[in-house]
């Protein structure tokens, strides 16, 4: 496909920069070596990652698009750069937890890495200076961040990644313990957006439990990004560099 030439900045998130170009309908999303944790209180360079995060997300978003899941990824055009849909994003983060982790354990008391079973659901609210606090449906309706019927097919179509990531991992000898997505809108139509990345899920070791996600700069457990290329490679992804 041909390459659109590169704009404005349209923004700087965390760890990517988007960017307008010459094509109203596509963006180039840059991924960046930065990387955040509790809230942005947390942060630091990590080499590779940019290159890493960019072409783990390519491969998952085409092993979504191959299940019949719309995505906003078009292509890789360099190893930290890609080519990606213009979308009206939804103010919503949407999270599936398979096992029990994270603030799902501090908040409910659940022991960690409890099955979970059928996997639960929740709504987040996008909005760093709140600290993305989870919303229900009640709260989506009344304030109009998203109608009744994306609200539905978001929880749809979550589920559908689910039921084709989760046996990807664990065919792989991993557990996808939880992640987050979020959604944009061409039109009337509900896209997936953003990224799938170990920034946004964790991931642990069938066997060992070992984490093998951004739990292990949260948690100063070392080897982040070397731990992200063993995720990729076990399912089957070559870093390009």
């Amino acid at each position: 496909m041909k390459i659109p030439a590169k704009g404005a900045a349209l923004y700087a998130g965390k760890a990517k920069t988007v960017y307008h170009t010459d094509d109203p309908d596509v963006f180039i999303m840059e991924y960046r070596d930065d990387v955040s944790a509790f809230d942005g209180e947390k942060i630091s360079q990590l080499s590779r990652k940019g290159l890493v995060n960019n072409q783990f997300n390519a491969f998952i978003m085409q092993k979504l698009q191959a299940a019949g899941i719309e995505t906003h990824h078009l292509a890789v055009i360099a190893p930290h750069v890609s080519l990606v849909k213009r979308l009206q994003m939804l103010p919503l983060e949407c999270v599936v937890r398979n096992f029990a982790a994270g603030s799902l354990t501090k908040r409910l008391g659940i022991p960690l890495g409890q099955t979970l079973s059928p996997p639960t659901f929740e709504f987040f609210l996008k909005n760093d200076a709140l600290k993305d606090p989870m919303v229900n449906e009640s709260h989506i309706e009344t304030f109009k961040w998203a109608t009744a019927a994306q609200v539905s097919q978001m929880k749809q179509l979550t589920f559908q990644v689910n039921a084709c990531l989760q046996p990807l991992f664990e065919q792989a000898g991993m557990l996808l313990v939880d992640y987050k997505l979020e959604f944009g809108l061409i039109g009337e139509r509900l896209v997936l957006g953003d990224e799938f990345t170990p920034d946004g899920c964790r991931i642990w070791d069938k066997t060992t439990r070992e984490k093998l996600d951004k739990d292990r700069f949260r948690q100063d457990l070392g080897d982040v990004i070397e731990s992200y290329e063993i995720v990729g490679r076990r399912l089957g992804m070559q870093f390009n560099v």
